[in-house]
């Protein structure tokens, strides 16, 4: 029995995160030399270590809608002289399964008025914003943005301030 658990591998892993720049060290021992000596478990060890890697990392870092609030403020001078029509979901038109696709629509749009407006400054966190969306918006069972109503920039601000109020408070509560 002393033999079979003699040595001790250790894997050091340290995963960063972009919030989080300090590195976090994890260890995994593996405590039996069977265990150590088969490739197959060798492989699906690895595979069972990144899985892991990959859902934290994606998980550990998303935007908070106050962030997005104080971007639109500074954005909000820039862009209310557009002349665009835009589409608009209203509180009322979104089912609650859909509001973070609903909000990947205001970025959408919001990306192409920055664009048309040439903003070139304080445009990179609505980018940035919408790409973190992009990989959590789950769009099943939900309308397509050119599903909702055409409206001026002004409702349209209007409307997304009031979605990002609705998802703020939410974020309160949760974190109470």
């Amino acid at each position: 029995m002393i033999d079979f658990m003699t040595a001790l591998p250790v894997i050091l892993v340290q995963p960063s995160s972009p919030r989080d720049q300090r590195a976090k060290g994890v260890q995994f021992l593996l405590t039996c030399n069977q265990c150590r000596e088969s490739h197959k478990t060798q492989v699906w060890l690895c595979f069972l270590v990144l899985s892991f890697l990959s859902t934290s990392v994606c998980a550990a870092y998303v935007p908070s809608t106050p962030h997005v609030q104080k971007c639109l403020e500074r954005l909000t001078p820039s862009i209310e002289k557009s002349d665009a029509m835009l589409y608009a979901p209203s509180a009322n038109d979104v089912e609650e399964k859909c509001k973070i696709m609903s909000l990947r629509c205001y970025m959408l749009e919001l990306m192409m008025v920055i664009n048309e407006e040439e903003v070139m400054r304080d445009g990179n966190c609505i980018f940035d914003f919408n790409d973190i969306l992009d990989q959590i918006a789950k769009p099943v069972g939900c309308l397509p943005c050119e599903a909702y109503s055409l409206k001026n920039i002004t409702v349209f601000l209007d409307r997304l301030n009031n979605l990002l109020e609705e998802m703020t408070t939410r974020l309160n509560i949760r974190k109470t």
